[in-house]
C-alpha cells in the first residue's frame, strides 16, 4: 500500500473482494465441513465483519486528519495492552509475571519505532510549514499542533479500543463459540464486502481504476492479509490472547526494518532500538 500510494474503500473493498474470491475453495469447503451450530454464529460473524470495516475507515480517517506519529504507536502500543486487559478481565486468562514483563516490553518497543518512524515526517511537516512562511503566506494551513497532537491522541486511543475489540470478538469466537477459523474469517470477509461496496459503487468507476492502476498491491494485500488474521485466528485455538495479541506486534518490527532497507525512511537507529526491545519482549512470551 505504501509503495502504491493508495488507499480510501475502493481500495479496501477491492482487496476484500480478492480475498473472498481467492479463499473461497477454502472457505466453503471449511463452512460445510463444520457448520455452525446454535444461534450465536451469525452475531459472531456479523460482529467481526463490522468491527473490521469500523477499524479500516476509522484508520483511514486518522491518518488524514492527525499525525501518523501520534495515532500510530498509541493505537499499536494500546491494542495490545486492552487486549491482554479484556482477556484477563472477559476471557479469565491469568498471564504469569514473565507474560506481563514480555506485554510491557512489546508495546514499549512499537512505542519507540512509531516515534521513530514519525520523526522525519514531522521534520517534513515543519520544514514546509516554514518554507510558507518565507513566501509571506501568513497563515499555516495546518491545524495548531497542540490541536494535531490532541486530535492524534485521540484517534489513536480510538483505534487501540477498535484493536482490543476485534482481537477479544474473534479470539472468543474461534475459542469459546468453537468456530472453525478458516470458515468463520471467510464468512466474515463476505460481509465486509456487502459492507464496504455500497459505498465504493457510489464513487463512480472508482473501484474498476482502483483494480487497473494497482493490480498488484490489491491482489497481494488481498491475498496475504486474511491468510495472516486466519493465522493469528489459529493461533488463538493454541495459546491465549495475552500471548498472541502482543506476539503479533513482531509486524511492526518486520515493518520497520523494510521501511529502513526498502523504503529508505530515515532514523534506522531509533527503529533498531525499538525492533530489539519487541524481539525480546515477544521472547518473554515464549518463555511464559
Amino acid at each position: 500500500m505504501k509503495r502504491a500510494g493508495t488507499s480510501g474503500t475502493p481500495f479496501i473493498a477491492a482487496t476484500v473482494l480478492v480475498g473472498v474470491v481467492v479463499f473461497a475453495p477454502i472457505g466453503v469447503p471449511a463452512l460445510l465441513a463444520a457448520p455452525p451450530v446454535g444461534s450465536l454464529w451469525l452475531p459472531l460473524v456479523l460482529g467481526s465483519a463490522l468491527l473490521q470495516v469500523v477499524y479500516f475507515l476509522v484508520v483511514q480517517r486518522a491518518y488524514r486528519r492527525a499525525d501518523v506519529g501520534v495515532v500510530y504507536p498509541l493505537a499499536r502500543g494500546t491494542g495490545p495492552l486492552l487486549s491482554v486487559a479484556g482477556a484477563v478481565l472477559l476471557l479469565g486468562e491469568r498471564p504469569s509475571a514473565v507474560v506481563l514483563a514480555g506485554v510491557v516490553l512489546v508495546v514499549a518497543g512499537v512505542v519507540v519505532i512509531g516515534v521513530a518512524g514519525a520523526a522525519a515526517g514531522a521534520a517534513a511537516g515543519e520544514g514546509a510549514a516554514a518554507d510558507a512562511g518565507a513566501r509571506g503566506s501568513g497563515h499555516n494551513s495546518r491545524p495548531d499542533a497542540g490541536v494535531r497532537r490532541w486530535r492524534g491522541i485521540r484517534y489513536g486511543a480510538l483505534v487501540g479500543v477498535i484493536i482490543a475489540a476485534y482481537t477479544l470478538w474473534d479470539a472468543a469466537a474461534v475459542t469459546r463459540a468453537g468456530l472453525e477459523p478458516v470458515g468463520y474469517y471467510w464468512a466474515s470477509m463476505v460481509v465486509q464486502l456487502a459492507l464496504l461496496l455500497p459505498a465504493a459503487l457510489r464513487q463512480r468507476g472508482s473501484l474498476a481504476r482502483v483494480a487497473r492502476a494497482h493490480p498488484v498491491a490489491v491482489t497481494l494485500v488481498g491475498v496475504l492479509s486474511p491468510l495472516a488474521y486466519v493465522a493469528v485466528l489459529i493461533a488463538y485455538q493454541w495459546a491465549p490472547v495475552s500471548v498472541v495479541a502482543p506476539a503479533r506486534e513482531v509486524s511492526v518490527v518486520l515493518i520497520a526494518l523494510a521501511s529502513w532497507l526498502l523504503l529508505r525512511e530515515p532514523h534506522p537507529a531509533g527503529r533498531l532500538v525499538g525492533s530489539v526491545v519487541v524481539v525480546a519482549g515477544i521472547a518473554l512470551l515464549a518463555l511464559g
